[in-house]
């Protein structure tokens, strides 16, 4: 879809919005940080920039570290990199991690259809993802032998993190990631499933029948959910 025209500002309109924070911003300053990557902007047919509100509190980003953390641009823009894959960026040295705790959704102490919203735009390395995970390297190798964990194109997303985190709790337990494999192949089993009440759906090419087939898929996510709880209460019960 093309953004209506005035949502974008031209680099005048640009330097006029920052000069009252930043009385000595130029147009070669601007044109500067974009040669050195921090900011993208687009650009119009005959070459013109084309900034969005985006782009704007990109640069007050940059212009505040500067000014304020006295930060080198290859820390700015290495801070920038993990707000752009919804990390916080780390202190001096560090590994960034996660800015939000992973919470779901739950009503009366059970997962929502809300918990199974599509995931968040995360995106860890594979050090980030063992930072704020407490994984050692070794169970995330095993892991991702047994599909627990994968990749998602050259990073690793927030299912991931939930994955690695509970992995790292139970395994205080004694529970070591080859006694999970049954987990995986249980909620693969509950995928398909799902998949088979939705497929008639998702084949209509109306947008009504494409975001009933997104909630039937949340509901019945979340039903599984509770159902599998129960039967393991039920069958827990049985040891009181």
């Amino acid at each position: 879809m093309s953004v209506p025209a005035r949502a974008y500002l031209s680099i005048g309109e640009v330097l006029s919005k920052l000069r009252g924070d930043f009385p000595d911003i130029t147009i070669s300053k601007i044109r500067f940080l974009e040669s050195e990557g921090l900011i993208e902007p687009q650009r119009t047919p005959s070459g013109y920039r084309k900034f969005t509100s985006s782009d704007l509190e990109r640069l007050r980003y940059v212009l505040l570290a500067q000014r304020d953390q006295y930060l080198p641009l290859r820390v700015i823009k290495d801070n920038l990199d993990a707000l752009d894959r919804g990390l916080e960026p780390a202190a001096t040295g560090g590994v960034a991690a996660p800015r939000h705790s992973l919470g779901l959704a739950t009503v009366a102490g059970e997962l929502a259809p809300a918990a199974f919203e599509q995931a968040t735009d995360m995106r860890l390395s594979r050090e980030e993802l063992i930072s704020a995970s407490g994984l050692r390297e070794d169970q995330l190798v095993e892991l991702e032998s047994f599909g627990l964990i994968s990749l998602r194109g050259r990073h690793y997303d927030s299912d991931a993190l939930a994955v690695a985190k509970a992995v790292t709790e139970m395994s205080s337990f004694g529970i070591e990631a080859r006694h999970l494999r049954s987990f995986k192949s249980a909620a693969d089993r509950e995928i398909g499933l799902i998949e088979q009440v939705i497929t008639p759906l998702t084949r209509q090419k109306s947008a009504e029948s494409k975001a009933r087939a997104q909630e039937v898929q949340k509901e019945i996510a979340s039903l599984s959910i509770r159902l599998h709880a129960a039967l393991v209460r039920g069958g827990l019960h049985r040891f009181r």
